[in-house]
């Protein structure tokens, strides 16, 4: 069936202060920046909690006991993120599914199962399904078969990571679906943008 569901693969990282969500320690502190990281973790597993594929969780620490019980209330697969950089580990949790598979973060508060859908069925057409980001970057990629033409030296963290996937892609002769552009949540100025129900958290960890 070209249109099943593919397994979704949820990168994410242990929730420990001061290592991840740095970009925000300045407005909420590290303790606060985590408390609002494990937040958008436990709503992006919430958002997704019905999409019909296994879902897995990738991380560095897998041993977290944060991550473990995510893992158990969700009933995640656990696997380790191997690679040197951000794309190597992509890469290579893609490289495990050779039917395709879609991963995402965490930092897309509107990330749910209606975007994942409209992915996975494009991949039964297109090589490739992004939804881009409004920072330049994307909030999620698809493959309908595993590929690491848009992972391999490439630059992460900056406004042109989306144009350089398009450039690469297209340069491969892999087709290439769009979706609507969303946002993610990775600077101060982005925090008013949260949804009413992650707001109290904000304002609690502060």
């Amino acid at each position: 069936m070209p249109n099943r569901p593919r397994p979704l693969l949820i990168f994410a990282k242990a929730p420990i202060p001061g290592q991840v969500k740095t970009r925000l320690i300045p407005a909420l502190g590290a303790k606060g920046a985590c408390e609002l990281y494990t937040q958008l973790l436990r709503h992006s597993l919430q958002q997704t909690i019905d999409w019909p594929a296994q879902r897995y969780l990738y991380a560095p620490q897998i041993d977290h006991p944060l991550l473990q019980q995510l893992a158990k209330e969700h009933d995640l697969i656990l696997r380790l993120q191997v690679g040197a950089d951000l794309g190597e580990r992509m890469a290579n949790a893609l490289a495990e599914f050779t039917g395709g598979a879609l991963l995402i973060g965490s930092d897309c508060p509107d990330m749910n199962t209606a975007v994942l859908q409209q992915a996975n069925t494009a991949l039964a057409t297109h090589d490739a399904a992004v939804i881009p980001s409004e920072d330049g970057g994307y909030v999620l990629i698809g493959q309908r078969r595993p590929d690491a033409v848009p992972f391999t030296n490439m630059h992460w963290s900056h406004s042109r990571v989306m144009h350089e996937t398009r450039k690469r892609l297209q340069a491969a002769e892999q087709s290439l679906w769009e979706g609507a552009t969303l946002w993610d949540l990775d600077e101060p100025s982005d925090l008013m943008r949260l949804p009413p129900e992650l707001r109290p958290e904000i304002a609690g960890a502060a």
